[in-house]
């Protein structure tokens, strides 16, 4: 199979059935064999019913409905677990992605051997103050982080070698840093491509400033895993013996010193209690102690963790 085409989405009624005559009319003139997976997070609207239809009309369509809203990345990565064809693309369902893309998408993959093609939206029909401005500093500060260069991190608009998407967990929120995971995972040849970026034709975002804050949130997260996911203990444990260490000989200094003024020259001295850096050097101590436990309970976790189920699938068509 040529291609899978993962489309996450909440309440997007409307725009399903035009979404799926433009992806099947992209896939005809190009003779793709395909087929396309519907993720519904758990829309309160008829957007399942319409799958089921277009399922039934179209062999190659396939849905899968959650339980409930479980975010995108659940979507993601249900859609992921799915996929069978050579390249699997996602894009959004709300007709901001175009279709249209596809083709040369497919093609780098293939021809150009890239493991990942990003989209970036060069031109949006966004708010510039809610999402524009906000969607840059968090690409800039996401680029400078990751050591990813991509233009635009957020685009739904992505293209993936199969055997990617296999090798990636998607948890969390983390559906903005894919290329990010790719690349910890080993994928290194990412690329990047102009795409179009249509304007809203039905419903509202159902995205508002607060997941540029998750972002943020989430950036300092994958930072983290991707340098001490697998042992915690070497920043922690680290971190925690240097504070002990420096604690530890504070502590020292300040009782040899009492000794030497009392036993060697003779002289009052005042209670080590009273020694204000007698505290910092406990609190040093304690601090590196607690830092050195939370390495070592890091370590014992990710040995003995079991992968849970992170989200519920109600029903499933084609599948």
């Amino acid at each position: 199979m040529n291609l899978s085409i993962i489309i996450p989405l909440l309440n997007e009624q409307e725009s399903l059935p035009e979404l799926h005559q433009w992806i099947v009319k992209v896939m005809t003139s190009n003779n793709y064999s395909y087929e396309v997976i519907f993720i519904d997070d758990g829309s309160s609207d008829n957007s399942w019913e319409i799958i089921e239809q277009l399922s039934n009309e179209n062999s190659n369509v396939k849905g899968i409905h959650f339980q409930r809203n479980f975010g995108k990345s659940q979507a993601l990565h249900a859609g992921f677990a799915k996929a069978k064809g050579d390249v699997v693309i996602t894009m959004d369902a709300d007709l901001q992605d175009s279709p249209d893309e596809i083709p040369d998408l497919y093609n780098m993959i293939i021809n150009q051997n890239y493991d990942l093609v990003s989209g970036w939206k060069k031109k949006r029909y966004d708010s510039v103050v809610s999402k524009n401005l906000p969607s840059k500093l968090f690409n800039w500060a996401a680029r400078k982080t990751s050591g990813v260069h991509l233009n635009d991190f957020n685009c739904g608009l992505k293209a993936y070698k199969n055997i990617v998407i296999k090798n990636i967990e998607v948890s969390g929120e983390m559906h903005r840093y894919i290329p990010v995971l790719a690349k910890n995972a080993g994928f290194s040849k990412i690329g990047e491509k102009v795409v179009k970026h249509q304007a809203r034709k039905y419903g509202e975002s159902k995205f508002g400033i607060s997941r540029f804050i998750n972002g943020f949130l989430d950036l300092i997260t994958i930072w983290f895993l991707s340098r001490y996911g697998k042992r915690p203990m070497h920043l922690f444990g680290l971190g925690g013996v240097i504070m002990f260490i420096i604690g530890f000989l504070s502590t020292g200094f300040i009782i040899s010193l009492k000794l030497l003024k009392l036993y060697v020259f003779h002289e009052p001295t005042i209670l080590v209690a009273q020694n204000p850096l007698f505290y910092i050097a406990l609190t040093a101590m304690i601090i590196g102690s607690q830092l050195f436990l939370a390495g070592f309970l890091g370590e014992i976790i990710l040995r003995t963790k079991n992968n849970e189920e992170r989200y519920k699938i109600a029903k499933e068509v084609n599948l």
